[in-house]
């Protein structure tokens, strides 16, 4: 755009909630610049004519008129970006999200595309999007939409989520159904990421806790992790909502936790989502002994020595945090900020009962047995990966295997 059509624009103030401009003033506006930049060089002044048209039919168009005017501004948006940014000053979102909510596929297909560009470009425009009222425009029954539709939606939600870490009013308790109506309809890959993303902003504020696990997430997280390609972005939404005490008990109930957590950690290729695990099932631990009772049957003692040995750093210091709550379970209690801390007299101090010696014992003998198999298991592993890697690794790997030993790991 030429400096002179620039400057044109420049007195053009997008409009707030209170003085939003009729359609009739839309016009008047376009009007009025368009001959303040008579001057300007002809590929200006076309696609300010085919705009200026465009938004006439928006405004007062029939339907196919105004499926047409989405189909135009739709091109111009996609030549130059500063041209949305008129778009908007022109007052075509409120228009453009009425024809969202069109019984025609088409028509609304176009006019959430034309969204998408709008909302991208800036804070203010999603805003006005919301209070137009997009979010109950779009349709609620996602099943019934194509991929195409539900994925060009689920881009348009995750735009307008930002929304959510800013000091504008925003309903999340619109916006989650629609989301997790669309992960629930069996979508491609690229859009279940798109919900994720979305998912994760609204759960990183706290105060939106009660609305996700209202709306029943939690499990549909829970199954989402189960699977290499969406865990990462289902686990760091859930590791958000664990730090609740809603979603804690949450968790809690789901059937498949914390199993499912704990055969993630076994995921050597992606250290990510072992780490993820790693600190819900530390949030689910603390203070616990019922959930320390499920992973302990659930085998997570051998896991943790794996992760602790041969996970990344953050992976290990998560795991060895989680051996040393595990270690002698019947002599310890968590404390309000930090781990179990270890009492005396092997009596147990809080939800559970004295001990006998014997039991004690044989509680330590049962630890002791579990930590020789999988050290054994552990070194086998590491053996195997020396044997694959480069040659130069093996020395050091060997050096690690003869220098480990039980006295040598926290647990």
């Amino acid at each position: 755009m030429s400096d002179s059509l620039t400057n044109c624009f420049f007195t053009l103030r997008f409009p707030s909630k209170k003085e939003c401009k009729p359609a009739a003033a839309a016009v008047e506006t376009i009007d009025t610049v368009m001959l303040t930049c008579q001057e300007s060089k002809s590929d200006d002044r076309d696609w300010m004519a085919a705009l200026k048209k465009s938004v006439k039919l928006l405004h007062f168009g029939g339907c196919e008129e105004k499926e047409a005017a989405a189909g135009e501004m739709k091109k111009l948006a996609e030549e130059d970006a500063k041209r949305i940014r008129t778009m908007a000053e022109l007052g075509v979102i409120p228009p453009l999200v009425a024809m969202v909510g069109s019984e025609a596929a088409a028509r609304r297909r176009l006019a959430v595309q034309v969204l998408i560009q709008l909302a991208n470009a800036s804070f203010t425009n999603k805003a006005v999007m919301v209070e137009a009222g997009i979010l109950s425009r779009l349709h609620k029954n996602m099943s019934l939409l194509n991929e195409t539709d539900k994925q060009e939606s689920a881009e348009l939600l995750l735009a307008i989520s930002h929304l959510a870490n800013s000091q504008f009013p925003f309903n999340t308790s619109r916006i989650i159904p629609i989301v997790v109506s669309i992960l629930e309809s069996n979508p491609s890959i690229a859009t279940k990421h798109l919900c994720l993303s979305t998912l994760h902003n609204l759960s990183s504020l706290l105060d939106n806790a009660p609305a996700l696990i209202l709306t029943g997430v939690v499990p549909t997280l829970t199954k989402l992790a189960s699977s290499r390609e969406t865990s990462e972005r289902s686990l760091a939404t859930l590791g958000n909502l664990a730090v609740t005490s809603a979603g804690r008990k949450a968790l809690e109930v789901d059937p498949t936790v914390p199993e499912g957590l704990i055969e993630v950690m076994t995921w050597e290729e992606s250290p990510k989502c072992q780490e993820l695990s790693a600190y819900i099932l530390m949030v689910l631990a603390h203070q616990s002994s019922l959930q320390r009772r499920k992973m302990a049957e659930a085998g997570i003692v051998q896991v943790l020595l794996g992760v602790a040995l041969l996970g990344s750093p953050l992976a290990q210091r998560r795991a060895m945090k989680l051996l040393q709550w595990f270690k002698d379970e019947r002599r310890v209690r968590v404390g309000p900020h930090s781990g179990p801390l270890q009492v005396g007299g092997g009596a147990i101090l809080g939800s559970g009962s004295p001990l006998s010696e014997k039991e004690a014992e044989e509680g330590k003998r049962m630890m002791r047995r579990i930590v020789r198999q999988s050290l054994c298991k552990n070194m086998e592993r590491i053996t195997r990966r020396a044997n694959s890697g480069a040659p130069g690794d093996a020395a050091g790997v060997k050096a690690l295997v003869v220098s480990t030993s039980s006295k040598s790991l926290p647990y």
